[in-house]
């Protein structure tokens, strides 16, 4: 029996290890002198595709206004991209700020719902308005460089490429030291270097940053109504229908890092529920013949959404070979960081961060977060709407 949960652990501890040590180590070998492509539109006003931007926006008068003139200011010719924008049953001054700005601003095609229905469905509404041959999915909250456009777009004149993601740059006055925006940097700055590695070497980059990435249209495919992690699911379609996913190292764009602990959980049961649902639609490219999907899919997603059931398993084995001295010290171990958990309570009721003990606490809230989004799914979801996390929790 003893071999049993000793294969259960190392099996557990090892899946576990290879996504969030190994697997990035992987990458940034194979990575290394790779590049996404090196076939590139010029800044050459007739050369350069036609570009629809699209924004579902819900409450969100605070960056409306701001996400706007980042657009705006953009040296992407003017005449080259239209703005179309769906406000989701808005009951703030989001609808009157951009009704005001669409009066001089003719790029601007702005669609007011009447009643909720969800940013997938709001985007689906729009794409179908959309005239550009690329179109630029983006949320309110995340701000445009001059450049953002133009070295996203580019890429499109590579053929293969269906899909290229933004560089997010988490701006430096929302990095405080109480709450978890230092953790929530620190592990979005390695995410995007992850994703960019799998783009470099094999154009099967898993996942966009859903704040701003841009697709051609024609492989655009309409999210279903009540899916909660859009982005994810355009992503996995255009690598089905054999296109690259890349992401952009010149194309900037800036948001604040989540502080607030319970929003940002909140947030994380939302994606995780969506990434479930994802799983179990796409669960067919587990074995696909596309070059480092597969792979990818596996070690950077799937192992990741089963951590809360691996970590699980590793500790309930433990539990059956404390009788062994090694185990035994393992199972100390993990009570330990387990413990990190109350201890991080105690210093966030006294207003006090200790970097390591809330990178512990940060993992294992993640992985709550994952077994909650997985019993989500399980009880059904039937719809895509949902309460957006506050923005700009830091602006004075």
């Amino acid at each position: 029996m003893n071999i049993i949960f000793q294969i259960l652990f190392w099996v557990s501890v090892t899946s576990i290890f290879h996504s969030y040590v190994l697997f990035p180590i992987i990458l940034k070998v194979l990575s290394k002198k790779k590049q996404a492509n090196s076939l590139f539109f010029q800044k050459n006003e007739e050369e350069l595709p036609y570009v629809s931007i699209l924004m579902s926006v819900y409450n969100e008068e605070n960056v409306i206004e701001k996400k706007l003139q980042s657009i705006i200011a953009s040296n992407y010719p003017s005449s080259k991209f239209e703005i179309l924008i769906g406000s989701d049953a808005s009951t703030d001054l989001t609808n009157k700020i951009i009704s005001s700005k669409a009066k001089t601003i003719t790029n601007i095609k702005f669609h007011k719902f009447e009643q909720r229905q969800g940013k997938p469905k709001t985007i689906n509404l729009l794409e179908n308005e959309a005239k550009g041959s690329i179109l630029i999915i983006t949320d309110a909250n995340v701000f445009f460089s001059e450049n953002t456009i133009f070295e996203m777009v580019k890429h499109f004149k590579n053929k293969f490429i269906g899909l290229v993601d933004s560089q997010l740059i988490i701006q430096k006055d929302s990095v405080v030291k109480n709450g978890i925006s230092i953790q929530e940097s620190s592990y979005i700055s390695r995410e995007i270097k992850i994703k960019q590695h799998e783009g470099n070497i094999w154009g099967t980059m898993m996942g966009p940053f859903g704040g701003c990435y841009s697709i051609r249209k024609e492989l655009y495919k309409k999210v279903p109504d009540n899916f909660l992690v859009d982005d994810f699911y355009i992503n996995l379609n255009v690598l089905k229908q054999g296109f690259q996913s890349i992401s952009s190292k010149e194309s900037f764009v800036y948001e604040d890092a989540s502080s607030d602990i319970k929003e940002e959980f909140r947030r994380k049961v939302r994606i995780s529920t969506g990434n479930f649902q994802n799983l179990f639609l796409f669960k067919h490219l587990i074995f696909s013949r596309i070059k480092g999907l597969s792979f990818n899919f596996i070690s950077h997603k799937i192992i990741r959404w089963l951590g809360p059931f691996l970590i699980l398993t590793a500790i309930l084995s433990l539990f059956f070979l404390v009788h062994i001295l090694f185990y035994k010290i393992m199972l100390i171990i993990f009570a330990g960081t387990i413990a990190a958990l109350l201890f991080d309570l105690i210093f966030l009721l006294n207003h006090k961060n200790f970097k390591i003990i809330r990178f512990i606490s940060h993992f294992y809230s993640m992985n709550l977060a994952l077994m909650f989004g997985f019993f989500k799914y399980i009880a059904g979801v039937k719809s895509g709407i949902w309460k957006p996390t506050n923005r700009n929790q830091y602006q004075k």
